[in-house]
């Protein structure tokens, strides 16, 4: 079969390999759609993989075309959850398998996406409904890595199983929300943010594309701030006005102002960092609320430093830091029985996303909107070549097959 093999750091070539052969709980999956990550630029440029040589790509779909310990799922089109946990370890033990201690993971420590065909172990399936496109299906990763930030901020989400369980508007619908770093997991906060009915959401973001696609959501221009233009505390001021958990700010769909009905000192209530620099997080830091969270989503670029004033600032005013990683994910036939289950089961972040998807193409935009690129397998090159160098505006660069 052919596929993109990173040989060395910077040496990945188009090559022909050994078709995978499934092992037992595995399946053979024809991939149909890839998503290239920004966590593969350094890994295939600057800092090599886990093991080499080796098949980078982590956001992948495809259909089942073999397996014997389930044949049930052969011609079934599949999400992949990339992470192969441990299933041994305290953190597998209590289903947080993304904090997995000695976890193997597709397209980083083992062969991925960026081939003809993966050998997938079953229990990392997610069978899709037909109206999901291939290219969709190879988004759910990044999908369930924002739903698993905001869970992680403790907003409120729908949590049963199935469209009907979810609560239109949130009790807590009026916090003041900031996204910083509008790359695909930032643009995909702000669309599962404004699903989950969220007022008072703004975005911080640097570059046009980004505010095409904002605007393509249904933002508002004025809750949007581009930092080339300045420092956005002086934005994050005047939108939350001193008011905190109330209907202080701008609607993120009608662009109406409301009336601040508690006072307090101005700021986010809740702030997602997705950026992953120590300017970025000190950011985020200055412009959040006493009694405010920060998110920290971002990956780090490089060591992390902070300064005193910001570290006594977090202290002072009491500032929660929440770490988040991964997404939630309970394994096909766990996850299937959760949605049969009548919404007495939470759902896992890839069975959430699934949920609301119909929902959010009905307000008349599609994760889909987000790939401004597609190459072919052979072509993969030039699209992390865009990445690597920035030479084109871009989101999501999707290799489809």
């Amino acid at each position: 079969m052919k596929a993109q093999v990173l040989y060395d750091i910077g040496e990945i070539s188009y090559a022909d390999v050994e078709k995978p052969v499934p092992r037992a709980n595995e399946a053979l999956v024809k991939v149909r759609a890839c998503g290239i990550c920004g966590s593969d630029i350094p890994r295939i440029y600057k800092t090599g993989a886990h093991n080499m040589p080796l098949i980078p790509g982590h956001e992948f779909s495809g259909t089942v075309e073999e397996c014997e310990t389930a044949p049930e799922l052969v011609g079934k089109r599949v999400g992949i959850f990339p992470l192969k946990p441990c299933m041994e370890c305290a953190q597998c033990k209590n289903k947080h398998y993304e904090m997995c201690s000695n976890y193997d993971y597709l397209g980083s420590r083992c062969d991925g996406g960026f081939a003809e065909y993966v050998a997938v172990p079953t229990w990392n399936l997610l069978p899709i409904p037909d109206e999901i496109t291939d290219s969709e299906a190879a988004m759910l990763e990044p999908m369930c890595v924002a739903v698993h930030a905001m869970r992680k901020a403790g907003l409120e989400i729908c949590s049963g199983a199935g469209t009907q369980q979810c609560t239109p508007i949130p009790s807590d619908a009026n916090k003041s929300i900031f996204i910083c770093g509008l790359g695909t997991i930032g643009l995909l906060l702000a669309m599962f943010l404004k699903d989950a009915g969220y007022r008072n959401v703004y975005c911080i973001y640097n570059k046009g594309i980004q505010l095409e696609k904002l605007v393509d959501m249904g933002f508002a221009l004025s809750n949007l701030w581009d930092y080339r233009e300045g420092d956005p505390a002086d934005f994050v001021r005047e939108k939350t006005s001193g008011a905190r958990g109330t209907n202080a700010g701008t609607d993120a769909t009608s662009g109406a102002e409301s009336s601040a009905t508690a006072a307090t000192s101005p700021g986010a209530d809740v702030f997602f960092e997705c950026i992953g620099t120590s300017e970025a997080y000190e950011r985020a830091v200055s412009l959040t609320a006493p009694l405010g969270t920060v998110v920290l989503v971002g990956n780090p670029a490089s060591d992390m430093s902070l300064k005193r004033e910001v570290y006594w600032k977090i202290l002072r005013n009491q500032i929660k830091l929440v770490g988040t990683w991964n997404s939630s994910f309970y394994g096909n036939p766990f996850a299937m029985k959760a949605v049969e289950a009548a919404g007495t089961l939470a759902l896992d972040d890839w069975n959430y996303v699934l949920s609301r998807l119909p929902e959010i193409r009905k307000s008349g935009f599609s994760p889909e909107n987000l790939i401004t690129h597609r190459f072919t397998l052979d072509e993969m090159q030039q699209g992390l070549e865009i990445m690597r160098d920035k030479a084109d505006e871009y989101i999501k660069i999707m290799v489809e097959y």
